[in-house]
């Protein structure tokens, strides 16, 4: 099992949840489309060569998003995982991939 955690702007949030929810994440037990999720301001620059969704090259950009966490079964990460940048906005989404234990 493992935990993955996304950043996601604010106008995408529910259609990449869902996307994600489709390709297996978020299952708990006998409980479905279960996350956590917080808001917070991301930060980034676009460099040279980028395609932002948002922002302009060499510009500082601040950004309202979701940190969102949820649980993925090691069978479904890879899966997960490409639907994760097919429906994320932006090129280059921020995640994170933890392996959990099971005791």
């Amino acid at each position: 099992m493992y935990k993955l955690t996304v950043f996601i702007p604010d106008d995408a949030l529910e259609s990449v949840k869902t996307a994600l929810f489709a390709a297996g994440a978020g299952t708990l037990g006998n409980y479905e489309q279960c996350c956590w999720q917080v808001q917070g301001i991301g930060q980034f620059m676009p460099l040279v060569g980028s395609n932002p969704n948002i922002g302009a090259h060499d510009k500082l950009e601040t950004v309202e998003e979701w940190r969102v966490e949820m649980v993925v079964a090691d069978a479904d990460m890879k899966q997960v995982i490409e639907v994760l940048k097919q429906a994320h906005p932006y090129e280059t989404p921020a995640y994170d991939v933890i392996e959990l234990l099971t005791f």
